[in-house]
């Protein structure tokens, strides 16, 4: 790969996206190659390695995932299985939700279930179970099954049922089932474990390093592992090669189209998100912690996987633009670039879309700004404090298809407003699905 990317490329990117820090790792042909550039801390210096550990963030869903389809090929659930058989006392706030909700609905993020619940219960072993207790208050974004919205919470869920079903904690089930097979000594759950090696610290906007290096214990079935890009290629490998499921192949099976095509790919199977590039099958996971994000891909007829890590920065375009230049060259595949706003401007009724649109955890208000849309997001939960309110405007790409750019930055997100087959009104921004409430 040291004619397509090298160290000397790789520092060019993260400066020009200003990353303060990224390690990256590819499998093409059989042959892993591994890089890294810049700092895992911008107060110390300290030099980004390979072998460093990032935070994968959500990536650990598809990891948490892929050990509730091991559970399913052992025969103590299957993907349809209630939750409450597992977790007799589970309830969230609606009652017929509570009852009805399946392993099937958690991992393809379809329950509609409150998703971003960010609760600090404690570092014991028990903060899983009191985390899920905490759900019994979560309201619905949508009707059980009725769209897709990014569930945090749905995956602390499953995390809780791993956790019965095995009698283990989630941390030792990710070692002895995942890390251990695989060999892969640089993926580990708890900030007392990765104090071992050398980690990469968050950074915010503006470049200083995160107040808060992680996220609650609680969080961990959903996003908490850190782990080196090698070990992250491995495990993706195994999916593409075996070592970890019989047929690890069904977990990339279309389960539900996403509202918005243009975020994170087309599709969702079961733990992970699914896309087509010039015909060819890719399966992927991204992840975002405080002021950390990671993705992985993996193209199974080829058997390239590619995993990179940032720091900070704008680093989903730094991403984008890794891929971009990877996957030409190694695959000879074209990555679907960001949606934009088209070069001659779209005339349509915009303001049909204006009103506050709410979940947990969030608050949009899109109002209307000479004959376009302007939206304003704010973060309302607990992590309100890590990131200031953003406003920027809406640019039509189709009637329902809106461009933006947040915080002036170069990358462009996507929204979509849409109705569910009620007719309620909804907009699918950042790969949620959150309900218009004014």
């Amino acid at each position: 790969m040291a004619d397509v990317m090298d160290r000397r490329r790789l520092a060019e990117l993260i400066a020009a996206y200003e990353v303060p820090g990224s390690a990256l790792a590819c499998l093409h042909r059989g042959e892993l190659t591994e890089l890294a550039a810049g700092t895992l801390n911008a107060a110390t210096g300290v030099e980004a390695t390979p072998d460093s550990l990032f935070q994968i963030g959500s990536i650990t869903k598809v990891w948490t995932a892929t050990l509730l389809m091991q559970q399913a090929e052992r025969g103590r659930l299957t993907l349809d299985t209630p939750v409450r058989e597992v977790l007799p006392g589970f309830r969230v706030a609606d009652e017929e939700v509570s009852r009805a909700v399946t392993v099937r609905h958690l991992l393809t993020h379809t329950s509609g279930i409150d998703g971003d619940l960010f609760l600090d219960t404690g570092r014991g072993d028990d903060c899983v179970e009191k985390y899920v207790a905490a759900c019994a208050g979560l309201a619905q974004n949508h009707p059980l099954g009725a769209t897709h919205s990014y569930c945090n919470s749905g995956f602390v869920i499953a995390g809780l049922m791993l956790e019965r079903l095995a009698g283990k904690r989630w941390d030792d089930l990710v070692r002895e089932e995942i890390a251990g097979p695989l060999g892969l000594t640089h993926t580990w759950t708890l900030p007392e474990d990765v104090l071992r090696f050398r980690a990469a610290t968050g950074h915010l906007d503006g470049g200083a390093p995160a107040p808060v290096w992680g996220l609650m214990r609680a969080m961990g079935p959903a996003g908490l592992i850190c782990a080196r890009p090698a070990d992250v290629v491995a495990f993706a490998r195994a999916h593409l090669e075996g070592g970890l499921l019989a047929d690890p192949a069904a977990m990339w099976e279309p389960q539900v189209d996403l509202p918005n095509p243009h975020t994170l790919g087309p599709q969702w199977g079961i733990g992970w998100t699914l896309d087509e590039w010039d015909g060819h099958r890719v399966i992927s996971h991204g992840g975002n912690t405080i002021g950390q994000h990671a993705m992985l891909w993996a193209v199974p007829a080829t058997g390239t996987v590619v995993c990179v890590t940032a720091n900070g920065g704008h680093s989903g375009a730094f991403t984008r633009a890794v891929a971009t230049e990877l996957f030409a060259a190694l695959d000879g595949l074209t990555v679907p670039p960001a949606l934009e706003p088209p070069a001659t401007p779209v005339e349509v009724d915009a303001a049909r879309h204006a009103g506050v649109y709410e979940r947990t955890g969030a608050r949009l208000t899109v109002t209307v700004r000479d004959g376009g849309l302007r939206l304003r997001t704010e973060n309302t939960g607990p992590l309100a404090d890590l990131a200031e309110p953003d406003e920027y405007d809406l640019v039509a790409v189709d009637e329902v298809t809106f461009a933006g750019r947040p915080r002036g930055g170069p990358a462009w997100t996507s929204a979509v407003f849409y109705e569910l087959p009620d007719g309620s009104p909804y907009v699918h921004l950042g790969a949620r699905a959150t309900p218009r409430t004014a």
